[in-house]
């Protein structure tokens, strides 16, 4: 049985990782997708380069484009789903750790 990648919804309905990868270039766009396809697929066993934890719970779908680093930030949920929370371009060398 595979996984499936849903995108969080705020109460609005909006989206915030959909519209944030809608800004993006085209080429990362397609690298997101076929990071998902392989997310689906390949569940909770992928790991590095593309997948890294980044706490108890919270892991990162890691994208290197020509113009930049990309990140989306997601979870693991009951009924075999990955919740996709935000999406970022990195700008810096590490994340900040919650104090």
């Amino acid at each position: 049985m595979n996984w499936e990648v849903v995108f969080y919804s705020l109460p609005s309905g909006k989206q915030p990782v959909l519209a944030w990868l809608a800004e993006q270039s085209p080429e990362v766009r397609a690298s997101f997708a076929h990071l998902f396809e392989l997310l689906e697929r390949n569940g909770t066993a992928m790991g590095e380069p593309h997948v890294k934890p980044l706490g108890k719970k919270l892991y990162e779908l890691r994208v290197n484009g020509r113009d930049g680093t990309y990140r989306t930030l997601y979870f693991a949920a009951t009924g075999r789903r990955f919740v996709m929370v935000h999406g970022f371009q990195k700008k810096t060398r590490k994340h900040p750790r919650p104090s």
